[in-house]
């Protein structure tokens, strides 16, 4: 872990914006009546990450997910800003890494407009240098074409770029990319699956990231 990190790329849901329950909830109204009684949050959680079109796919066994798509969405946009908050750390890291001039992005496999209210919601859209959503690549993560085009966009040099993470496409992105791929211990999926995927590291508070970049003071 000697390398200097000049860029900090972050996943949105379930790294710096706890989504996780709103997330689960959607899929269960949108998919009520299409899967068994007995389909729950434990078959949601392991595929988190993946765009929303391949999980519902992957959850009906239906090719056309249009209906339950929209189904999903609704739901989602109606009961975001009740049930949506920020991980503990996340606005005073991202703060401090600004000010210190680390280059910062988002990659997502979200919509644009989901994205964006999200980051502006609590203060973070102006905070970020690129972001990156479904909206912006013909491969979603794992693919390695997303965190390629953050780090391309803002200039970083893969071996001096951080790709933050909840879940295994996010690993396996950054490690595509050439970027190190750095696991939160608050994911759903637990540290031992993100380390399996890869995980150079995975950090118990976001405040770690300020030492790995090299923040005097990073745990004050």
């Amino acid at each position: 872990m000697t390398k200097e990190i000049k860029a900090v790329l972050f996943d949105l849901d379930g790294t710096i914006v706890d989504t996780n329950e709103l997330i689960i909830q959607s899929f269960l109204h949108a998919l009520k009546g299409t899967v068994s009684e007995d389909f729950g949050r434990e078959h949601i959680i392991p595929s988190m990450g993946l765009p929303l079109s391949d999980q519902l796919r992957l959850f009906s066994g239906l090719e056309d997910v249009t209906a339950l798509t929209q189904s999903y969405r609704e739901y989602n946009y109606l009961k975001h800003d009740e049930m949506v908050v920020l991980f503990p750390g996340v606005a005073e890291v991202v703060r401090r890494l600004k000010a210190q001039g680390i280059r910062m992005g988002v990659v997502t496999t979200k919509m644009r407009p989901t994205t964006e209210r999200a980051l502006r919601m609590f203060g973070l859209f102006e905070h970020m240098d690129i972001i990156i959503t479904l909206d912006d690549v013909q491969h979603a993560k794992p693919h390695p074409e997303p965190v390629q085009k953050a780090m391309e966009a803002i200039g970083a040099e893969p071996v001096h770029t951080a790709m933050v993470g909840d879940s295994t496409v996010d690993m396996e992105s950054a490690i595509r990319a050439g970027a190190m791929p750095i696991g939160v211990a608050w994911s759903l999926k637990g540290q031992a699956v993100l380390e399996e995927a890869g995980a150079a590291l995975v950090i118990h508070r976001m405040e770690e990231l300020l030492t790995l970049c090299g923040i005097e003071g990073a745990e004050a």
